[in-house]
C-alpha cells in the first residue's frame, strides 16, 4: 500500500522543557503525519512528539486527503504544501499548536 498523508488532531499535556507557556495546561497540535495507514501515521507522531519533549494523550485522525475531499473538506493550498512535503519526506508536519488553558484556573 502506498504511502499516504493523514490529518490528525494531537492533544498533549505538560512535560517539563515543554515549551508551552508557563500558564498553558497543554496544546492542541494539527498535524499531517505519512503512513502506509492511520495507524502507522498515528505511532509515528506521537513518537516523534515524545522525542520534542511533548507529552501526547489523545489522538483523533481526520483521514487522509482523498478521504477529507471525498467528505467535502476544502483543503486550502498552503495546508496542500504542508501535506506534500510530509509525503515528501516520510515524516510529520506540525502545522498548527495552540496553547491550551484551564479556564478555571484563570478566573
Amino acid at each position: 500500500m502506498a504511502q499516504q498523508v493523514y490529518t490528525l488532531l494531537v492533544e498533549v499535556g505538560r512535560a517539563e522543557n515543554d515549551g508551552l507557556p508557563k500558564d498553558a495546561t497543554g496544546a492542541a497540535l494539527v498535524c499531517y503525519a505519512s503512513g502506509k495507514d492511520e495507524d502507522e501515521a498515528v505511532r509515528e507522531t506521537v513518537a516523534i512528539l515524545k522525542q520534542a519533549g511533548l507529552k501526547p494523550l489523545e489522538v483523533t485522525g481526520h483521514g487522509s486527503i482523498d478521504e477529507r475531499l471525498a467528505e467535502g473538506h476544502d483543503i486550502p493550498e498552503e495546508e496542500r504544501a504542508l501535506m506534500d512535503r510530509a509525503l515528501a519526506e516520510n515524516s510529520v508536519i506540525v502545522a498548527q499548536m495552540e496553547a491550551i488553558f484551564d479556564e478555571d484556573e484563570q478566573a
